[in-house]
């Protein structure tokens, strides 16, 4: 929809140009130039012209006119439509054979909406135009678009989470090196078979120590620590005599050959 297409807000009666309150924009012509002057049909002595608030380039502050009807004193008022308001007030009497209906939609439930209404003759077929219906010697013509929904602003991030980060927090550039060369040589170590003798026997064993050797220490008592034997590597090894003839056969096997 275009700035100069923008839904109209109201669609109303005004008994003289200037009795239209401000805001609100008098038909005082119509597409052949004629005044449009709808008096007799309107019931008034004084006349009466249509006037409509809202479109061009004003942003509709609440609901739009997305519809205009003209109908007979004998037919029953639509669903969902209001009488059009008069200006400067409602005034009782007079004959009024033909009715103003107006229905109103908030910009949100609207898909189209009336951009402008224009007067001519009855013989008169305004191209783009829906005959709204005729009123005295005038038939009202009304004009729909669509809608053009409001575009909400973008949040603006604040500054607690402009601070946050996928990424790992970095505990140190010398620590995280120090770390994968430590773990690269412990998964080459562990998968190399051409060098399952240079392997201790305690290399992968998770080590527990035995009930037997559990002297029961208590919180804070350093008195039998003297007593401790501590055995190197090799005495370890000496005593329990264990081989490892299972695990380096498994490991010696030659992976079987890709066809």
């Amino acid at each position: 929809m275009a700035a100069d297409e923008a839904p109209l807000t109201g669609v109303a009666w005004a008994a003289a140009p200037d009795a239209a309150p401000a805001g609100w924009t008098v038909i005082g012509v119509t597409v052949e130039g004629t005044a449009a002057n709808l008096g007799k049909g309107f019931g008034l002595k004084s006349g009466g012209y249509l006037c409509v608030s809202g479109g061009r380039d004003q942003a509709p502050p609440g609901p739009v006119v997305t519809d205009v009807l003209v109908l007979s004193d004998r037919s029953p008022q639509p669903a969902g439509y209001t009488r059009a308001p008069e200006f400067p007030e409602p005034r009782p009497g007079g004959s009024r054979k033909k009715r103003l209906y107006v229905k109103l939609q908030p910009v949100s439930a609207a898909d189209t909406a009336v951009v402008d209404i224009k007067l001519s003759s009855k013989s008169k077929t305004l191209p783009y135009y829906t005959r709204a219906g005729e009123m005295g010697n005038f038939a009202i013509w009304c004009k729909k678009g669509p809608v053009l929904k409001p575009v909400p602003k973008p949040r603006s991030i604040s500054t607690g989470l402009k601070q946050l980060s996928l990424q790992s927090p970095d505990y140190g550039a010398s620590a995280a090196p120090c770390s994968i060369k430590r773990a690269a040589s412990q998964h080459e170590a562990l998968y190399d078979t051409s060098n399952i003798y240079g392997l201790s026997a305690m290399d992968g064993v998770p080590f527990t120590l035995h009930p037997k050797f559990d002297t029961r220490f208590s919180s804070g008592s350093n008195a039998l620590l003297t007593d401790l034997n501590v055995k190197s590597l090799a005495e370890i090894e000496a005593e329990y005599n264990y081989a490892f003839v299972v695990e380096k056969t498994a490991a010696a096997r030659l992976p079987p050959s890709v066809c």
